[in-house]
């Protein structure tokens, strides 16, 4: 197995010894689509940052393989930015966008089925290892891709996944995926009931929503909104996005070291950082286990928009069909901003120079698990990080 380290910065010496806490300002603060106020809901917005699921290194997890990494740090940032925002969808899936978290708070099994998804081991759908055994992972800002073949597992979820090229979603290709139809129970290509149970949630989860005439969406577009910085002209566009109530946040941050963008206050982004080292944690019988490295419970770190790489993802979550034609919506009032450039067209139709739509569509048809096969597999599941 050939493993090639990306140089990169970790934060383990520094801890949580100093963080700034939020500026003494009028401007609003966005967090995932709420607006606070700093003087009179500083308290709830502390709450929703700490609530959402934190991802960062972990050491001492199982082999990656069985004889490769047993920690990601140094090159797995972009990886765990990519865990959290898929997290935040599934967590508005299931526990929705009012659901918080509080230390020492009995948690739902549903919370703690979200969680068991992610866990370090190689039977969670959406862990380090199964990203490993599925796919090569390649470092760069297209990672959100590597979910793709991983959420067709996860029934329990039935979520329909679309990645948006070249700065265009088609509105007509999203519908049909999401109101596509679900396969028979007894195929191949998807888990058995006694699977489920072994990857990564507890008995007390269940396949959902069979029936519905819309399964959830998650958007992810990737951009880039510059050459070598940000070109300014989309700063106004990206926080727009922050104050959608479909908004997942983006990934993104400088060269080699990726961070999770939840929100904005005046000219700076507010982002979890994985670069944090933390020992593994072990899911017990039952799929309950404490919980708390899984949440960032210090004010949340912030930078300027304008150090911002232009290179990002930014990732939306429409539950229902309403919720995809309200986004549709406000993206088409982002054209109006004075002054401000839209970081990606939204179209009815597909254009005719799109040659491959679909090879980034997730649906449950079988048709399209064989095309995600060839599009993903390689001739061994050997675990392989590209260095940029």
């Amino acid at each position: 197995m050939s493993l090639i380290s990306t140089a990169t910065l970790t934060y383990d010496t520094l801890r949580f010894a100093e963080f700034e806490d939020f500026p003494e300002t009028t401007e609003p603060v966005w967090i995932l689509g709420r607006k606070y106020t700093i003087f009179t809901e500083k308290e709830e917005i502390l709450s929703d940052v700490t609530s959402r699921l934190w991802f960062t290194y972990r050491k001492n997890f199982p082999a990656i393989g069985g004889t490769g990494p047993t920690s990601d740090t140094g090159w797995g940032c972009m990886l765990r930015c990519g865990q959290m925002i898929f997290a935040q969808a599934l967590v508005c899936r299931h526990l929705g966008r009012d659901w918080r978290w509080k230390q020492g708070r009995r948690q739902t099994d549903n919370y703690f089925n979200v969680l068991n998804a992610f866990i370090d081991k190689k039977d969670s759908y959406y862990s380090i290892h199964q990203i490993g055994r599925r796919v090569i992972w390649v470092v760069s800002w297209e990672g959100p891709a590597s979910f793709l073949k991983l959420a067709v597992f996860d029934t329990w979820s039935s979520l329909a996944v679309h990645i948006a090229m070249d700065n265009t979603v088609v509105m007509e290709e999203i519908r049909r995926l999401c109101k596509a139809g679900f396969p028979c129970a007894d195929g191949a290509a998807f888990p058995t009931d006694s699977e489920l149970l072994s990857n990564g949630y507890p008995p007390a989860a269940e396949v959902t929503d069979r029936a519905s005439p819309w399964r959830p969406l998650v958007l992810l577009i990737p951009l880039r909104l510059g050459l070598t910085d940000i070109n300014e002209a989309y700063t106004e566009t990206l926080k727009h996005c922050f104050m959608m109530p479909q908004s997942l946040g983006v990934i993104g941050g400088k060269p080699n070291s990726a961070h999770y963008f939840i929100g904005y206050v005046g000219e700076e982004l507010i982002y979890l950082d994985p670069h944090t080292t933390q020992p593994a944690v072990e899911s017990t019988e039952g799929g309950v286990f404490p919980d708390e490295t899984f949440h960032c419970q210090h004010p949340p770190c912030r930078m300027n928009i304008g150090e911002l790489d232009p290179s990002i993802a930014v990732g939306f979550f429409c539950k229902t069909e309403e919720d995809f034609n309200d986004w549709c919506q406000q993206v088409k009032k982002l054209s109006r901003i004075p002054g401000a450039l839209p970081m990606f067209e939204l179209v009815e139709r597909q254009p005719s120079h799109f040659s491959c739509p679909d090879v980034l569509n997730l649906s449950l048809d079988s048709s399209d698990v064989e095309r995600l096969e060839r599009f993903f597999d390689s001739e061994d599941e050997d675990f392989e990080i590209l260095s940029l």
